[in-house]
């Protein structure tokens, strides 16, 4: 009964992937023939190699959508597509087994339905004898220096690298460095033939997934040393929706003016937004991470009446992209935590909560190099002032800010909401909250040690009240102004982790009837804002 079930599952997957293959190629054949054509304007060239493999993702979907509403604006559109142009690419790198090759073959079939109907720049991978003679017998560190036609491929490969071994601190020994040797060879075979691309089509801007991923990092610096605008786009904070920038997305940079205020309206809208995010019902990148909120419950109650005060500690997952921008004033995550285990040593008086992120055993996804490891080595949970949350115990975070004298994180989302849960926040890391003044954030490791120490034993920490406007004002623009909404065209698709298409007529990708189209064809084209307009969002 068991493998009838299983049977029946997977011919409904592959049903569901072929109704939605044929909606975007239905689409296509539409725009195609009905879009109108500048022949006049150089194209615009898109690239998104590390968004998916087989099946439509996220922000596979958002390149396809965006293409397409550019195209029916008149823009000439060309995608960069990789063709088994990689040894070893991103997500298609077996952590446990680095020999495994990627798979091509499933990953290809769907470039071609996705592709089908529009000019497509594929590439094919050609070893390079030369500089895999120079790679070979290289030390780990040499790798991470390494430059070849001054193209600088182990600082580009790094994120990439650490991302797909899912930890931080990279052994040197064989396997990740004959890894590392395929990222870097990898990225030269994208940067010649994306430097021919450039010279083929001579487009007037690129648009990249996500701009830290190496295949999309080198095509950036092939445009940035050719003076070319590049765009890059990550997920958005609404559901389906994606986030443009002219400048790092995963940093997710907003300019908010500075006579900003928010409306009565807006205030609304957004406190009904935070009533349902403090109990838990929330996804991000169509991940629900908690599919229950418990409260606390009397045992911790019980524990933390034996304390003088409660500090909650976030922590993040230390090889998520987001780290390349939050490692300012620590090295790293857990550079960071050694500081805050000094400080539960030097205040038993002090109860310290320390939560791990719940994105650290997502399975398919789990960190090698995790908060509940370093706990288990450094013997935290045996510290009489420590209580220890593991990532996948689903107890309320916002229950315990609102007891806590204030809250330690590195560059977690809940650091801007704990602000607006009126704590004061002790942030470690840059985060994309931190453009502006919405948490306290010291310059240095040193003086981030000093002012906790005065904050544990001040009567009470106070928050600045332009801490919590700043913060209203950032959520706002975050969540309404800068993340564009793609859910009138997507829907979860049955197989987890991906989207399809839903029915919908090819005019609605149009700019005049799609807010998040007109933002998004007005700032590639035009380098405007990638903002919704005050008047779609009222």
């Amino acid at each position: 009964m068991v493998n009838f079930r299983n049977q029946i599952a997977r011919i409904d997957l592959r049903v569901s992937a072929w109704r939605n293959h044929r909606r975007i190629a239905h689409i296509a054949r539409a725009i195609e023939a009905n879009a109108p054509l500048d022949n006049n304007r150089a194209p615009v060239i898109l690239f998104n190699a590390s968004t998916r493999l087989a099946g439509l993702s996220l922000n596979a979907a958002f390149s396809l959508l965006s293409s397409w509403g550019l195209r029916l604006s008149g823009s000439p559109i060309v995608h960069f597509v990789c063709h088994a142009g990689m040894s070893r690419c991103v997500l298609g790198t077996n952590p446990d087994d680095h020999q495994i090759p990627p798979p091509c073959n499933a990953c290809t079939a769907q470039s071609a339905q996705v592709y089908n109907h529009t000019d497509v720049h594929q590439f094919n991978y050609e070893h390079d004898q030369k500089i895999g003679k120079e790679l070979s017998g290289l030390d780990l560190q040499d790798l991470q220096d390494f430059e070849y036609d001054d193209l600088p491929l182990g600082k580009i490969c790094l994120p990439s690298l650490r991302w797909a071994l899912r930890l931080h601190h990279l052994r040197d020994d064989v396997p990740t460095k004959e890894l590392y040797g395929y990222f870097i060879q990898s990225a030269w075979n994208v940067a010649r033939n994306f430097q021919d691309a450039l010279d083929h089509w001579r487009p007037e801007v690129c648009v990249l997934f996500n701009g830290i991923m190496y295949p999309e990092a080198t095509a950036r610096w092939v445009a940035d040393q050719r003076g070319l605008r590049t765009v890059t786009h990550e997920v958005g904070f609404q559901p389906f929706s994606v986030f443009f920038t002219d400048g790092d997305a995963t940093a997710y940079p907003i300019d908010i003016p500075d006579d900003f205020k928010l409306s009565t309206t807006q205030n609304e809208k957004l406190d009904a937004y935070l009533s349902l995010r403090f109990k838990g019902d929330f996804t991000m990148a169509g991940i629900r991470f908690w599919p229950e909120m418990k409260a606390l419950d009397d045992n911790f109650l019980s524990q933390a009446d034996d304390f003088k005060q409660i500090v909650p500690i976030f922590t993040n997952v230390i090889f998520d992209t987001s780290q390349v921008h939050a490692n300012k004033v620590f090295a790293h995550m857990f550079d960071w935590l050694e500081i805050v285990r000094e400080l539960i040593i030097e205040n038993p008086d002090t109860l310290f909560v320390i939560r791990a992120h719940p994105d650290e055993k997502r399975g398919g996804k789990e960190s090698r190099e995790s908060v509940s490891a370093w706990v288990a080595r450094n013997l935290v949970r045996e510290m009489p002032n420590v209580m220890f949350i593991d990532s996948q115990e689903h107890i309320s975070s916002y229950e315990l800010i609102q007891r806590a004298k204030f809250v330690m994180v590195y560059n977690s989302s809940i650091g801007l909401e704990a602000t607006l849960l009126g704590a004061a926040v002790l942030c470690g890391g840059k985060a994309r909250y931190t453009q502006y003044p919405t948490v306290f954030l010291p310059a240095t490791p040193q003086e981030y040690k000093e002012k906790a120490k005065d904050f544990l034993s001040t009567e009470m920490v106070t928050v600045p009240e332009k801490f919590i406007k700043n913060a209203r004002r950032f959520l706002f623009y975050q969540l309404y102004r800068s993340s564009l909404s793609f859910e009138a065209f997507l829907q979860e698709s049955k197989r987890p982790g991906f989207v399809e298409l839903r029915d919908f007529s090819w005019q609605r990708l149009k700019p005049e009837h799609s807010p998040s189209m007109r933002a998004i064809v007005n700032g590639v084209l035009h380098a405007e804002p990638f903002l919704i307009r005050d008047d779609d969002n009222k």
